[in-house]
């Protein structure tokens, strides 16, 4: 059986494309880290992959603010093909800067609108947050997700964030509704039990505490924490895991491979 392929999008700056890798190839995935002038350069490229991630880090040195230069480097000489990958229904994910880069893109929350809507801006603190926390599973078709990267995940997982700039904020309250009625809203944080969080399990001050969201078909995924660093049961400082190994970023990894591999 042909091996799902997975394109990795890195620059300057991106600094978790390795952990992004590993996560993927340990669920099977045969994987490239690409370099986005590879990518201008044989724009039809990104069509040889099942899979396009946007990995952690800080694009540019998050220059003006994050993810911004990249986003629109990417929107102008690749918005095009970006855009198509994503009507198609291909996975993608965009994690921490990854996500900032998706959502300044214009691609989340809405791919067929291709316009920014919304934004990652600077944590309540006004400082870098990194820690474990809890996030709350949105499941709302029966017991699971809309999102094809969230299946099989339970109520409430942990995982870890480290930014600066994390505070999810739509443009007006309708987006926000939106988001709730289409059923968009991926993660939230909250409490080990699942409850509304306070700071600093609550890391940036997001609007209803959203630390994830899809779009409609549930194809793309951005969250602020990361789910490359919780791949391996003994990654969580009290060493949890599930089926004996590993941990809940491994399924989200998992759940994509599965999709294209089906």
């Amino acid at each position: 059986m042909k091996k799902v392929k997975v394109l990795i999008l890195r620059t300057a700056g991106t600094n978790c494309d390795w952990e992004t890798q590993s996560a993927f190839e340990l669920c099977g995935a045969a994987v490239e880290r690409v370099h986005i002038n590879t990518l201008i350069e044989k724009k039809d490229k990104i069509f040889e992959y099942d899979i396009l991630a946007f990995p952690g880090g800080f694009s540019y040195g998050d220059d003006i603010a994050s993810g911004k230069i990249l986003s629109n480097e990417i929107k102008s000489k690749l918005g095009d093909k970006v855009r198509k990958y994503a009507l198609d229904g291909k996975p993608i994910i965009g994690i921490c800067n990854g996500f900032q880069v998706l959502v300044k893109m214009g691609l989340l929350p809405d791919v067929k609108l291709f316009k920014q809507v919304s934004t990652l801006s600077y944590n309540d603190s006004n400082k870098f947050e990194c820690r474990w926390v809890y996030l709350k599973t949105e499941k709302k078709i029966g017991n699971e997700s809309c999102c094809i990267w969230a299946k099989n995940l339970p109520d409430v997982i942990s995982l870890p964030v480290a930014h600066g700039e994390g505070k999810f904020i739509p443009n007006n309250e309708k987006l926000l509704d939106n988001l709730n009625k289409n059923n968009q809203i991926v993660f939230r944080y909250s409490s080990k039990e699942g409850n509304e969080p306070e700071y600093p399990l609550a890391p940036n001050g997001s609007a209803e505490q959203i630390a994830g969201i899809c779009n409609i078909k549930g194809n793309i995924l951005g969250l602020m924490p990361h789910p490359e660093r919780y791949i391996f049961g003994l990654q969580h400082p009290a060493k949890k895991s599930f089926n004996g190994k590993y941990g809940w970023g491994k399924v989200i990894f998992q759940n994509a491979v599965d999709f294209v591999g089906r």
